[in-house]
């Protein structure tokens, strides 16, 4: 065995111990060639593969820096990561869609920040959120939608965000959000699984009042808890992970206006270490 890789799978390791909140891009995974390699049959097991995949490059590459120890670990491979230069910024629209695994309202402005700031834009083109699943025997209401839109809402105004959306609204709640939210929705993103026909009183209220109804495969809980621990816990060898919670995931590609291709896509990822 390698002492040098062993020193740095060491250091790797007590980082990762003295922190407390964990932030991890899995760069253009249109250019990974580990990857690429593999054809997941799910978001989730791509999420998966590329947090694995990600933590263990970061672990080989990590250099000893004995005195510091941040709060907050940047996962991420430089060279793997396509900023947006200002020449290309008006060929592409960059396109997200925010999980939120938590019911915190910070965690879509630190997320919208941390895109922006890793792709070198000032501004999402477009932002689906994905709330937190409701708690099982309930059914997702307008009050539990309100708090994240009033977010999304304010990063609009900012100009940090053109536009936002939902995904699997039904037509009565569409409506609802329609009419309360002052920046209304753009578009609303159906799941073919469970519906393999548009709700025809859906399509009539999106076409009305110009709401694009997209499709899309994710499932309503796009990792647990268990699946992010294992896909950690084998990304740094067997490092125990119980501890540690999945706060989002934002999932973003770069498309490319005028050919409509794929330039670049990529999952950012944080979680944090639960208190004691």
């Amino acid at each position: 065995m390698d002492p040098q890789n062993t020193d740095t799978n060491t250091e790797a390791k007590m980082l990762l111990k003295h922190a407390s909140t964990l932030r991890l891009h899995t760069g253009n995974l249109v250019n990974r060639s580990r990857l690429k390699k593999k054809c997941p049959g799910s978001p989730s097991e791509e999420l998966q593969d590329c947090i694995q995949a990600t933590l263990t490059d970061w672990f080989s590459m990590t250099k000893a820096q004995p005195k510091d120890f941040p709060d907050t670990l940047d996962c991420s491979i430089p060279q793997e990561t396509d900023a947006i230069t200002p020449e290309e910024r008006a060929e592409v629209k960059v396109s997200v869609k925010l999980f939120l695994c938590e019911s915190v309202q910070s965690s879509i402005r630190d997320a919208v920040e941390m895109a922006c700031q890793t792709l070198a834009v000032s501004q999402l083109d477009s932002v689906i959120i994905a709330p937190p699943a409701p708690l099982e025997g309930d059914s997702q209401t307008l009050a539990h939608l309100q708090p994240a839109w009033e977010e999304l809402e304010t990063l609009v105004r900012s100009q940090q965000i053109a536009a936002i959306g939902t995904s699997d609204l039904d037509k009565d709640l569409l409506e609802q959000l329609y009419n309360w939210a002052q920046v209304k929705p753009s578009s609303n993103q159906v799941n073919l699984a469970s519906c393999c026909v548009m709700p025809p009183d859906l399509t009539a209220f999106a076409k009305e009042f110009d709401i694009q109804l997209l499709t899309h495969n994710d499932p309503k809980e796009l990792m647990s808890a268990a699946t992010f621990q294992e896909a950690v816990q084998e990304g740094t060898q067997d490092l125990n992970m119980a501890d540690w919670r999945l706060e989002w995931v934002l999932r973003y590609s770069i498309i490319v206006k005028s050919r409509g291709i794929i330039k670049s896509k990529g999952y950012l990822v944080s979680a944090r270490k639960a208190t004691p």
